[in-house]
């Protein structure tokens, strides 16, 4: 509620709708009657033209801020004495004045309406030193007749210190708002994979077979799926378990069509019956068939041609009669197509993790390297838009300075370097018409005068 409340009443203050800020400011500080809420309530009666609400509410209070408004009530009423004690105690002499360069300026103000020049020029001086862009008190001190040359004042020096400042606003602005939006926890990180559902469901059936010697494939498909995120799963119908799978055969592999031709003819054997959880030793089996194999061609008695090898393959399956379903084609190497499935299998998941590993380096590094171009263009445009406005000051202030010399000939001519949407602005047609008006150049001044007031008719 008070957050509500908070952002409504900034709302009304952009919105110029003052009394609706005082209204909800009201109700927001009696019911969480907070300094922070009742320095926001001064601002809307500072707002709304009330300076005297405001006075009422902030007296006593110890807040810099509170202070900083407490002390423009008392110099809207008049109350200079009152605003300077509060600005800057007597019996606290080491107390910061509040609001920085605002502060020091206000405090100038003071000095100044009061008759003491000097200290008002230094409290300006302290005031443009905080803060290069407050133009105020640049004119203040231009008034007073002790301004510097803007050339001196609006240095590179300064733009340096700008764009330092704004960097570190920048980046403090950014850290903010990592913090605040870090709510994601390293579980849902890890769980934004990118898994197709056709790789989700087949990783179930990889865990439950265990490949001898290959013991991370279950523990990596494992881990894979705790991963995935649990609206996945909702949509995907569900996996055999350990047991009704391990009686199943996975589909041989057909690597040579003229193989898989032979047993679709009617010259393969019947498939064998499979006993997948008592498996022996492959290789023995294999090592045994090859040299049966050998024997009967190198030492047959009838001498006889060499038995088809559909005959040689029926005479083989009892040997492999424990083993799966024997494999046809590739380099005449017989091995077990379970085996090779699970192997493929292994390198399927392999290669997803490679992948994955080596797309997170290059994206890592992609993200880097943009982001170093945009901070580095970002940081380019502030060093020039910080250098271009310096310079526009520095040519306004001098004509001004100038001007308020009343070497009105040497303000003309730097006016005249103004580009053109700058001199035709209302303000510097009113400082060229004073100037000709102190030239006794009635005309021009006349002249300049009118086109101002058709520019902006204040």
């Amino acid at each position: 509620m008070e957050t509500l409340m908070v952002d409504r009443v900034h709302s009304s203050l952009r919105l110029f709708m003052n009394r609706n800020a005082v209204f909800l400011c009201e109700r927001l500080c009696a019911q969480f009657p907070a300094e922070t809420n009742v320095q926001l309530l001064a601002t809307c009666y500072l707002h709304n033209n009330q300076p005297y609400a405001s006075y009422h509410i902030l007296k006593g209070k110890k807040l810099p801020e509170s202070r900083y408004l407490f002390a423009i009530s008392c110099f809207r009423m008049n109350l200079l004495r009152e605003a300077e004690e509060t600005l800057c105690p007597v019996n606290e002499p080491n107390v910061e004045v509040p609001s920085g360069a605002t502060g020091h300026y206000l405090l100038g103000l003071i000095y100044r309406y009061t008759g003491r020049v000097a200290a008002a020029a230094e409290q300006f001086t302290q005031a443009l030193t905080l803060d290069p862009l407050l133009w105020a008190a640049y004119e203040e001190l231009c008034i007073l007749g002790v301004a510097e040359d803007a050339n001196e004042c609006f240095t590179e020096a300064t733009a340096l210190r700008l764009q330092q400042e704004q960097t570190s606003t920048s980046n403090l602005e950014k850290s903010n708002f990592v913090n605040e939006n870090r709510v994601l926890s390293p579980n849902v990180s890890a769980s934004l994979v990118d898994i197709s559902p056709k790789h989700i469901k087949q990783l179930p059936a990889n865990n439950t077979a265990e490949v001898p010697g290959y013991p991370h494939l279950r523990a990596t498909a494992l881990h894979v799926q705790n991963t995935v995120p649990s609206n996945v799963g909702q949509f995907d119908s569900p996996s055999p378990t350990v047991t009704q799978t391990s009686g199943i055969v996975p589909p041989p592999l057909f690597r040579n069509l003229h193989a898989y031709q032979n047993t679709t003819s009617g010259d393969a054997p019947a498939k064998p019956k499979v006993n997948a959880v008592n498996q022996p030793p492959r290789r023995k089996y294999l090592d045994e068939a090859r040299l049966k194999k050998v024997t009967g061609r190198l030492f047959n008695p009838s001498g006889d041609s060499v038995p088809r090898r559909s005959a040689r393959l029926s005479r083989d399956t009892p040997i492999n009669s424990n083993s799966n379903i024997s494999q046809f084609g590739g380099n005449g190497s017989d091995h077990s197509s379970g085996s090779r499935y699970e192997a493929v299998d292994e390198m399927w998941t392999d290669n997803i993790a490679a992948t994955s590993s080596s797309l997170s380096i290059a994206e890592g590094r992609y993200f880097e390297q943009d982001k170093a171009e945009r901070t580095l263009s970002q940081d380019s445009k502030m060093a020039t838009g910080i250098k271009e406005l310096l310079g526009l000051l520095r040519t306004l202030g001098e004509g001004y300075r100038l001007s308020c010399l009343f070497k009105c000939q040497e303000a003309l001519e730097i006016y005249r370097k103004l580009p053109e949407p700058q001199f035709n602005t209302g303000w510097v047609l009113c400082q060229v018409g004073k100037a000709y008006f102190e030239l006794v150049d009635y005309l021009e001044a006349d002249h300049f005068f009118e086109f101002a007031h058709r520019l902006s008719p204040i």
